[in-house]
């Protein structure tokens, strides 16, 4: 298979591509055309541009494209080109809770925002296509005990991003460097330092699973703090990690 990453080419890249890909975001362009930023399993982060037709025969409908589906994605990739022609999809993963559940469809929401902007700059890796979809399939999945499904997938990710945190270190009353992703019993020159209490948290959080976090208690103020520090840390480590406009109904959410 062509690279699409080597630019020794002299052609124009041109090749049709099948692929698994999860949707990340849409949104309308014009009357019949539909811009779709998608994580795919075999080429990383791509964008499309896809033409909707109201015909029951059409390959694009637009029920396809919400936060989070996982589809079958046939794409026409140009190595020259921002936006790659989505020629046709269909649901590879039919869900049957998260599209009826407020409360998941609000994760979902949230999660496809954060991956969107996690993931900016990666090219194929399977394994996190893998470790996103089958986070996506549990939750979808799970019948109740997923309050903390965010705080797990957001801390997991940065393991396949390349700063996920270093727990060799940790002793009682201990700090959490953010920037050295490492605990440390002295205090760094720099401010992006979590105290204590707050590096105890994080020790919680690595050693929680989606199996198991139901049995870490937390209230919501405490979820949606431990969001915010999440959130913290890969603001340091993303380069232009936005603040996240889903966050505020998350944080509604669970007692």
């Amino acid at each position: 298979m062509a690279d699409l990453h080597n630019h020794n080419h002299y052609n124009t890249y041109d090749m049709l591509v099948t692929t698994r890909a999860i949707v990340l975001h849409s949104f309308r362009y014009g009357e019949t055309k539909t811009v779709v930023d998608l994580l795919t399993a075999g080429h990383g982060r791509v964008a499309c541009i896809a033409t909707l037709s109201k015909s029951p025969k059409a390959k694009l409908k637009k029920q396809y494209f919400q936060p989070l589906f996982i589809i079958e994605a046939v794409i026409d990739l140009r190595q020259r080109s921002r936006l790659q022609r989505l020629k046709e999809a269909r649901v590879a993963v039919p869900f049957t809770s998260i599209p009826f559940s407020p409360p998941k469809l609000a994760i979902a929401m949230f999660t496809a925002e954060f991956l969107r902007s996690a993931t900016r700059g990666e090219l194929a890796d399977e394994t996190l296509f893998a470790y996103v979809e089958n986070s996506v399939m549990w939750l979808d999945g799970c019948a109740s005990h997923f309050a903390n499904f965010h705080l797990v997938f957001m801390m997991r990710l940065a393991r396949f991003l390349g700063f996920y945190p270093n727990l060799d270190g940790y002793t009682a009353g201990c700090r959490f460097d953010l920037r050295a992703s490492c605990f440390r019993t002295d205090a760094p020159t720099h401010a992006d330092c979590l105290p204590p209490e707050e590096a105890e948290k994080i020790k919680l959080l690595l050693r929680m699973n989606y199996a198991t976090m139901h049995l870490y208690k937390m209230s919501r103020t405490e979820r949606g703090h431990m969001a915010d520090i999440i959130l913290r840390y890969y603001q340091i480590h993303v380069p232009d990690f936005p603040e996240l406009k889903s966050l505020p109904v998350l944080k509604e959410l669970f007692d």
